[in-house]
């Protein structure tokens, strides 16, 4: 994109069409992804997404 709000820095782009698959905040915890993680080629292949998830509601819950 031209431009994403302020904090916000894209994580994930699409290989065939470039358009943005997913985006993260700089400060806050927060990410998203715009397709299946679950339905990846591989078992572990998006696993690093769900270990985030998951450090940052540790995190978040200290």
């Amino acid at each position: 994109p031209e431009k994403l709000p302020s904090g916000l820095e894209v994580s994930h782009i699409n290989l065939n069409d470039q358009t943005v698959e997913g985006f993260r905040h700089k400060d806050l915890p927060l990410f998203t992804i715009q397709y299946h993680s679950e339905a990846s080629p591989g078992p572990r292949d998006n696993e690093y997404l769900f270990d985030q998830f998951i450090d940052m509601v540790e995190d978040f819950h200290g």
